[in-house]
């Protein structure tokens, strides 16, 4: 695929180069909590504006219904790139209107705009082609005539949105320095990875990835699972969990896992319980298969983090997605922090798969460069691994 070296050596100087970017980030407020995704941007931007471009980013936050809403203004997003850059980063309060056209117009070569949230247009998220197709002429229309698209947002590649898909479409397409590497990183963990290797999965529930989990068994030496999918795993073996989180409609499933592939899944062996989900709940450690029928697990235990610790140190290629436990309370993050810490110790080429797994790395204080790679995307990553096709990267490999 075409990509930003590509395009620099085209020449941009005086040309607006619209770029979607991943900038959803969480927010308390109007204070951001975690900025990773917002400076995982910056090299793209600043290797444009440096070579004279009039960058105007597009990007998306939260979960708005189609229309403006202000608690998902990308103001904040606009002022935190602002302080990154040192610069002034204007937002427009619109996303193809007046507001858009004014802002974009007032741009001097080697400076950045952000747009409102693209998804404050309910277009960018249709499922007709068609109302995706008029906006992405429109986003086109607004850069004009001699403008370049640059895809920089792998959280969203797996989506078929108007800004991610369809603006390819439209512009001469390029992949940012950040889909590139993400997409570079992905492909060694498909391809031959260094053995053994080793896959840790967690999060809440194993309806989530259930078919990352089926797609990655075969080809994996070690699958490590924590986090609340965990219990839906015991439960399959016939323990009782208490009140710990639960998916009953998926207990045959991870039966049948267990019973293919039960040499390869390695399940904690104790558990951290508490008899209520809440920062200062009592806890206890208890075995995997002594839960409290009352109590419920928050996280692994320390026996499950020396067992998984020891399956990660001799690793030659390790993938990890979703905490241990419920890492937001401090007296149920050492599951997680255990895991993360074990990863950096290694030797292994580590790859942390997005979403509250690279959160969980930042808010915990670990070494972001311990690890071979953080991804900016966690639903993105788990599709590609699972084998599906992520329409923002077919794009710019040619579909048209």
């Amino acid at each position: 695929m075409k990509n930003l070296d590509d395009l620099l050596s085209e020449g941009v100087r005086g040309r607006r180069v619209l770029v979607r970017a991943d900038l959803n980030v969480p927010l308390d407020g109007e204070k951001i909590t975690d900025d990773g995704r917002v400076r995982a941007s910056l090299p793209t931007i600043r290797r444009l504006t440096e070579a004279g471009a009039q960058v105007v980013l597009t990007a998306h936050l939260g979960r708005p219904k189609g229309e403006p809403d202000p608690k998902f203004s990308l103001a904040p997003v606009a002022r935190r790139l602002g302080e990154l850059l040192g610069t002034d980063v204007p937002l427009a309060g619109d996303l193809v209107g007046d507001s858009a056209k004014s802002v974009i117009a007032g741009l001097a070569d080697g400076s950045v705009a952000l747009l409102e949230n693209v998804r404050f247009d309910g277009r960018e998220t249709s499922k007709d082609d068609a109302e995706r197709g008029a906006l992405a002429d429109e986003l086109a229309a607004l850069v004009g005539p001699q403008a370049a698209f640059v895809s920089d947002g792998f959280g969203v590649v797996h989506r078929k949105q108007a800004s991610v898909y369809d603006v390819a479409k439209r512009l001469p397409a390029y992949a940012g320095g950040l889909v590139l590497a993400e997409v570079e990183v992905l492909r060694t963990l498909t391809g031959d990875p260094k053995r053994p290797y080793a896959v840790v999965l967690g999060g809440s529930k194993v309806s989530d990835k259930l078919g990352v989990i089926k797609a990655l068994l075969p080809k994996v030496d070690k699958l490590l699972i924590g986090g609340g999918m965990a219990y839906t795993f015991l439960a399959a073996q016939g323990h009782g969990v208490g009140r710990s989180l639960l998916q009953e409609d998926q207990i045959a499933a991870t039966k049948q896992l267990l019973d293919e592939h039960g040499d390869k899944l390695v399940l904690p062996v104790d558990v951290v319980v508490a008899d209520r989900f809440a920062a200062d709940a009592d806890k206890r450690v208890v075995a995997a298969d002594a839960i409290p029928a009352d109590w419920m697990g928050l996280d692994i235990g320390p026996r499950s983090v020396e067992l998984f610790a020891g399956v990660l140190a001799g690793a030659g290629t390790v993938f990890w997605n979703g905490p241990a436990g419920v890492f937001e309370f401090l007296a149920f993050a050492d599951g997680t922090r255990g895991i993360a810490q074990a990863i950096v110790d290694s030797d292994a080429f580590s790859v942390v798969g997005g979403g509250d797994s690279a959160a969980a790395v930042r808010t915990l204080g670990l070494p972001e460069d311990g690890f071979s790679h953080i991804s900016t995307g966690g639903g993105a990553s788990l599709e590609y691994l699972e084998g599906k096709d992520l329409p923002g990267v077919a794009v710019l490999e040619g579909e048209r």
